[in-house]
């Protein structure tokens, strides 16, 4: 039997691996792919935003529940999940305001690096997916999982770089999410509309206004059948999402027939393929595919 497929899903916080991506892995799981998250932060500095779970409690003991947020979002997924053992930096109110000290996003590159880098090497995933250089928003954990990524992809093979970190292993492709897209939410706003249940979405269309796409979508994942499991994950993290917000507005089956896929922008292949792909793993052959190191 030829070795299985391997996907690693590079994340900032617990909950962004549901939020990103979760019905493609769920899809890539259920197709015999094996799927690892990387969870570079534990999400200690992030904030309640479920009133139902904002209390103290909870507050006091955000890190250890937060983990246990992300075991059970993992099962529900079926991939497997590490954490590289950095501090969440938070969200500053104000650009000009420091970080705190010790920081994930403070980190000089080749100490933030080094933990996925290893985790590339023992695992050998032949693509890899992380966020675009604006962190897919301008959250400063978000941009530097970009800047750590695109590392790890670059260096992982390279036998002069990290060593200690392992055998060199080459990942062959790298994808950035691109699923909040103004086109996405427009599609999904005007079909709400046009049946009178009202869209949550012209807020984050307005978003767009001045900020115009930067990186195409190369790539559309059918993943709709998946969406329940996606949302299932979403709700296992219990203090960043609210059952009855913003989220779940939208009913499954619609979206299913009016998006009903994961987009992402190829950033890097070291293979052939042909654009625009339907598949993560176009152009990775038999030849290609070795067995994980475990």
């Amino acid at each position: 039997m030829s070795a299985p497929l391997r996907l690693m899903a590079v994340h900032a916080h617990p909950d962004d691996e549901s939020s990103k991506g979760a019905a493609t892995m769920a899809r890539y799981v259920a197709e015999g792919v094996e799927v690892l998250v990387c969870t570079l932060t534990g999400g200690e500095r992030g904030s309640i935003l479920n009133p139902k779970m904002d209390r103290p409690e909870i507050l006091e003991n955000i890190g250890e529940v937060r983990r246990l947020e992300m075991e059970r979002a993992r099962e529900i997924l079926g991939v497997q999940q590490r954490f590289m053992g950095f501090v969440d930096s938070g969200l500053p109110d104000d650009e000009s305001e420091p970080l705190p000290e010790g920081c994930f996003a403070l980190q000089p590159i080749e100490i933030a690096s080094a933990p996925l880098v290893a985790a590339v090497r023992e695992f050998r995933p032949h693509v890899i997916l992380t966020y675009d250089d604006d962190g897919g928003y301008p959250h400063p954990d978000h941009i530097m999982t970009n800047r750590v990524s695109v590392e790890a992809f670059e260096a992982a093979g390279d036998p002069d770089r990290y060593p200690g970190a392992g055998e060199p292993w080459q990942p062959l492709k790298l994808y950035y999410h691109m699923g909040f897209t103004k086109d996405r939410f427009e599609a999904l706003h005007e079909a709400m509309n046009s049946r009178g249940m009202g869209s949550p979405y012209a807020d984050w269309i307005a978003r767009w206004e001045d900020r115009p796409q930067k990186w195409p979508v190369t790539t559309r994942v059918q993943c709709g059948d998946y969406f329940e499991v996606r949302d299932e994950a979403l709700l296992a993290h219990a203090t960043q999402v609210d059952p009855d917000g913003f989220w779940f507005v939208c009913p499954r089956e619609l979206q299913r027939e009016i998006w009903p896929t994961e987009d992402y922008h190829l950033a890097r292949s070291l293979v052939d393929t042909g654009l625009p792909e339907g598949d993560l793993f176009l152009g990775i052959h038999a030849e290609e595919v070795s067995p994980a190191c475990h």
